[in-house]
């Protein structure tokens, strides 16, 4: 908006625990500030914030999405507040991540009922990750047993002296006071801190303080809004948004302390600040896509720097693509009006865009800037899925498509070792929620199960492999004979096929063939069908025939015999190890460590983070499909963890004998077919 500049401009995101109270709050600023007409709450399916189905069926948020609205104080001036309501789940972090990466600062949200909690968290390490500053926002003071003073120490013993308080509830909670004005000891003792952290902000004002003189209020304000800017201050608000109290206050912190699109130096890709000036070269960047139902495809992009225009002409440096920008939309949740310019700080919508998606970055025409990526979490969580009806695969992938551009957590991939189709993501939750969604707009029900493991075989010891194909049946027959040897092969030796035949035992011609037949067995090992890994194999002796030999006879020959020299060299089955970091309140760490045991897990280590006890541990994969569920209801949801692979290794020997036996009925039950 034109006739607000871009200092008086605060574009911040809302993080915190699910329940914590994010959407409540922007539903009160939303009534508050005029955008709607009514308050709305989430618990009814009346919260502006809230408002797609699933959100409204399932009772919590589940995107990030942008709100923009202006605080016009009697006798003051205005202010801008861009603001990003994001998901408490933990299976919907992926949006935070995404929110976080184009927010300015942070509010943090805590309940004084339930104090610091997993989400808590998480949403200040993701701040410590991007130096974002923050403040802290307590809710729920007007629930019965709600301690704020108790809330206020357990922060500051987690978090430190820099996390400090400026407004309280009153006593009688019906408003809350204001630490900087209000006239009693508890302001008094918290302006004298307040001081200190103001100093902290330079060497001019430590002096002063030194020396003993008072800081004015301007000096108090600048010097807190700098060591907030340099998060070496934390300021703590007091809010009970539903009704409506504390509000005020809270804006008006929000425009004294934290910063402006211009406060906070923002670097590109090559290291460069971005200039944030209205007249600068337009830096966008994309973090969001969302198909509307009814202006299509939608994309949400950052302003950094310069201006974007409706009707203009502009270039994805990402994809050093032109790119042709009609109407400019701001979004209040499904609320959408179009601007025709917006400036650094603005969250925005563009429509029918050609060729942009997630973390492309927009420019003026003849700029290549681009912004660093949104790095996603990885996911934990994968299932096998099938369409429940014959003929619907045509609209299950593109129903799968659809659903992973919407959430970039979202992978969905074809395994070609188990032949499935998988979707993976962060969490289970995550995941019957884009079903869901899959199913009301691609109109195809899916079936999940889970995933086959990719198991593969390799041998241990060396093995003697020998086969004679023979086939007389009048006419030209078929022959050829192979002579090899199998042994272990290092993972990273370059060569696995050896030819170490001595004389003319087998003409060279046919040593191709004899190579594709190895390949052909490596396809399916001597112990339960898997494919074959790190073995080295040399073919050292055989014999031919004049006019019987063929390309396809030492093929046969070489397949068989390999088939039985892996039989003699002690094959063992190889399982997909997976790398797993458990974070948990210490109260769980028994029933945790003990579960990864039982799993056959191998505990590496523990330690502490901010409160928190965090396992690490290496656990076979096929223990982990049902971990998201099962560590949520052995924490009552207060656990999280991340897993990647790291290697195969062996499959004890009563393991392996199940899977074997499992692979033998698969096989069986395929002839059958």
């Amino acid at each position: 908006m034109k006739d607000i500049p871009i200092a008086d401009v605060r574009n911040f995101v809302l993080m915190g625990h699910t329940a914590s109270g994010k959407t409540t709050l922007v539903d009160a600023l939303l009534f508050k500030l005029g955008v709607t007409d009514r308050q709305g709450n989430s618990g009814d399916g009346t919260s502006a914030a809230d408002w797609t189905d699933e959100e409204k069926g399932r009772k919590i948020t589940i995107w990030a999405k942008p709100f923009d609205m202006v605080w016009r104080p009697k006798g003051g001036k205005a202010l801008r507040l861009v603001m990003l309501d994001t998901p408490g789940y933990a299976d919907f972090f992926g949006q935070v991540v995404a929110a976080s990466s184009v927010a300015d600062a942070a509010l943090i949200l805590v309940d004084a009922t339930a104090g610091i909690q997993v989400g808590t968290m998480r949403a200040w390490k993701r701040c410590e990750v991007l130096g974002l500053p923050r403040a802290i926002v307590i809710t729920g003071l007007d629930k019965e047993n709600a301690d704020f003073a108790g809330t206020v120490a357990a922060l500051q013993e987690l978090w430190g002296p820099r996390c400090e308080v400026m407004t309280y509830p009153a006593d009688d909670k019906a408003s809350v006071r204001d630490a900087l004005s209000a006239e009693d000891s508890r302001a008094e003792d918290i302006r004298a801190r307040l001081t200190d952290a103001a100093a902290e902000s330079s060497d001019e004002l430590i002096e002063k303080v030194l020396e003993g003189e008072a800081l004015s209020a301007d000096e108090l304000s600048s010097g807190l809004r700098s060591s907030v800017v340099q998060t070496k201050f934390i300021p703590i608000f007091a809010a009970m948004a539903r009704q409506s109290v504390g509000l005020d206050e809270l804006i008006a912190g929000l425009q004294r302390l934290m910063p402006s699109p211009a406060d906070r130096p923002i670097q590109n890709a090559a290291g460069d600040d971005v200039d944030p000036s209205d007249n600068a070269p337009l830096v966008a960047q994309v973090w969001r896509s969302i198909n509307d139902p009814f202006v299509g495809q939608l994309t949400m992009a950052r302003v950094w720097g310069g201006t974007l225009k409706e009707n203009s002409e502009i270039v994805n440096a990402t994809k050093e693509q032109k790119e042709r920008v009609g109407t400019v939309y701001l979004l209040n949740g499904k609320k959408q009006d179009t601007v025709a310019e917006a400036q650094a700080g603005d969250i925005v919508a563009l429509a029918k865009l050609k060729t942009t998606v997630l973390n492309d970055t927009l420019c003026a025409s003849g700029q290549t800037i681009q912004m660093p990526p949104i790095v996603f979490p990885s996911p934990v969580v994968s299932f096998a899925v099938n369409p429940k009806n014959q003929g619907d695969e045509d609209k299950l992938g593109q129903g799968l498509h659809r659903v992973a551009d919407d959430d970039p957590t979202i992978h969905v991939v074809r395994n070609d070792e188990t032949h499935e189709l998988i979707i993976s993501g962060v969490g289970d939750v995550q995941i019957d929620t884009a079903m869901e969604r899959m199913k009301m707009r691609s109109k195809v029900e899916v079936t999940l199960s889970t995933p086959k493991v990719a198991y593969k075989e390799t041998v241990t010891s060396t093995g003697e492999g020998h086969h004679k194909h023979k086939k007389q049946s009048g006419g030209r027959g078929q022959y050829g004979e192979v002579y090899l040897r199998i042994e272990p092969k290092e993972p990273d030796a370059e060569h696995w096929f050896v030819d170490g035949i001595v004389g003319t035992s087998i003409p060279r011609n046919f040593l191709p063939a004899i190579e594709k037949g190895l390949v052909e067995g490596m396809t399916k090992g001597a112990v339960a069908g898997y494919p074959v890994v790190n073995t080295k194999v040399t073919v050292y002796d055989g014999s031919s025939h004049d006019v019987d030999s063929s390309e396809i006879a030492f093929k046969i020959a070489s397949r068989t015999a390999f088939k039985d020299g892996m039989s003699k060299a002690k094959p063992v089955l190889l399982e997909p190890i997976m790398s797993v970091r458990v974070t948990i309140p210490g109260e769980f760490m028994g029933d945790c460590t003990g579960d990864l045991n039982h799993k056959r897990g191998r505990i590496l280590g523990m330690e502490s983070d901010d409160g928190l006890q965090v396992i690490v541990a290496e656990v076979p994969q096929a223990e982990m499909f049902k971990y998201s569920s099962e560590l949520r209801s052995m924490t009552g949801g207060r656990g999280s963890f991340e897993m990647a692979f790291v290697r195969y290794d062996v499959v004890p020997a009563n393991v392996a004998q199940k899977i074997v036996a499992e692979a033998a009925k698969t096989s069986q039950a395929d002839d059958e077919d």
